[in-house]
């Protein structure tokens, strides 16, 4: 099963900064899930809410601030200690950081449909000239605009949001023609992730904080899982398989334990 660090890895460093991509990316994590809103000056940039107060301390709308107002910012409010400021980072700059990041999801928080139609534009342009369509998907709980994103291009992997049950959160990502369904992991169930498998649609779960929830939904046949604590959580599973590659081969220990004929 794959391990999304939410918002970069939001229980361990300040989300969506750089500093908290990087604490992860050295400890192993390639697979990132991440929320876009558009600057004053027109660029994608990373931060969860519509205005800068919950992480920042400052006061104001995103939409404001241009992208290096928004750099220039401390983003480590209500985040776990850290020693070093950490800004609101555009997109781009998180690109230019890492050139070997397996998935990103890039989730587009819902906004006024003008500014939602730009970010629209931005994104089908940075994924296009990055040629992003194999390591990254655009996910949302705004429908209309995922539509839009296919309406520009198609190639572009794209996902729903969903955490209600209605509606039907599998009927409605497949009518939207998306690669992903991104569900609240309460939501789950063997017969959801059946259903999902049968339209060939990877089920990501979020946010899952808990190594026994993992496992649960592991045993359902969930794809991946976005957890505020990726490395804590890698390694886990990367003990697990160790531990697994360690033990004797089951056939081996039924033959040793057979009793050699007499000569």
């Amino acid at each position: 099963m794959i391990v999304y660090g939410h918002r970069g890895a939001k229980g361990e460093a300040p989300e969506n900064t750089l500093p908290g991509f990087k604490h992860a990316y050295r400890q192993g994590v390639r697979h990132f899930e991440l929320d876009l809103v558009l600057s004053k000056d027109g660029k994608p940039v990373l931060v969860h809410d519509l205005t800068i107060d919950r992480t920042t301390g400052q006061k104001g709308e995103v939409s404001n601030y241009t992208a290096a107002e928004l750099a220039a910012m401390d983003a480590r409010k209500n985040a776990s200690p850290w020693p070093e400021r950490a800004g609101i980072p555009s997109l781009e700059d998180l690109l230019d950081q890492f050139n070997d990041i397996e998935h990103f999801q890039l989730e587009v928080k819902k906004d006024s449909r003008t500014r939602l139609n730009v970010l629209c534009n931005r994104l089908t342009e940075i994924i296009q000239h990055r040629n992003l369509y194999q390591t990254a998907a655009i996910t949302s709980s705004d429908t209309w605009f995922l539509k839009e994103i296919r309406r520009r291009n198609k190639r572009i992997r794209t996902g729903l949001v969903a955490e209600r049950r209605f509606p039907r959160p599998i009927g409605q990502a497949a009518r939207l023609g998306c690669e992903y369904l991104c569900i609240n992991w309460k939501l789950c169930s063997p017969e959801l992730v059946e259903n999902a498998r049968r339209k060939e649609m990877h089920v990501s779960c979020w946010t899952v904080n808990r190594i026994q929830d993992m496992l649960r939904l592991e045993a359902m046949g969930v794809d991946s899982v976005i957890t505020d604590y990726p490395t804590s959580t890698r390694m886990f599973f990367d003990n697990r398989a160790r531990a697994a590659l360690a033990l004797p081969d089951r056939n081996e220990m039924a033959a040793g334990n057979e009793t050699l004929p007499a000569s």
